[in-house]
């Protein structure tokens, strides 16, 4: 068999590690997609809250300048379906997510109504099975208190 232009490429050897890439060499299969995801698990762990996939990709393009918010969903739902993340659904709104540790305790979320960011609220009390009515049985709850964050209400926002 002849070499062709396309199986001498793919033939070619690669640059070792620290030796500086051509512009016509491709990173190995999975290395962008693992640098991307390493970016946005980074900025997940830094911020310790749930974000939205807007706020995913504004941090994780300090870390991985280009990327883009179709490469940044792609890689939430995978890294959910790797059990890496958790959703976090608030009704009428986007999904946010967090860090699948994070979810594992019982809590609650506070959406900051002006800001649109989401916060975890630790603690929770056995308040709700005593306001149910004689003989119902609590079984799950989820609360999500809207209001303003520190942040927003001593800027004014609060008016």
């Amino acid at each position: 068999m002849k070499p062709t232009a396309r199986t001498t490429a793919r033939s070619a050897p690669r640059p070792a590690s620290g030796e500086a890439r051509t512009t016509n060499d491709r990173p190995p299969h999975g290395e962008r997609a693992t640098r991307q995801r390493a970016a946005i698990r980074a900025v997940l762990q830094r911020e310790a809250r749930p974000l939205s996939p807007p706020e995913v990709l504004s941090a994780a393009q300090q870390l991985v300048p280009g990327l883009g918010i179709a490469t940044v969903y792609r890689n939430l739902k995978a890294m959910v379906e790797a059990g890496e993340l958790s959703p976090v659904p608030l009704p009428g709104d986007r999904l946010y997510y967090e860090l699948a540790h994070q979810a594992e305790h019982h809590h609650h979320h506070f959406r900051c109504q002006h800001c649109e960011k989401v916060f975890d609220v630790h603690g929770c009390n056995d308040t709700f099975a005593r306001l149910l009515p004689e003989g119902f049985v609590l079984q799950s709850h989820d609360i999500t208190l809207y209001g303003l964050c520190s942040a927003c209400s001593g800027s004014g926002a609060a008016k």
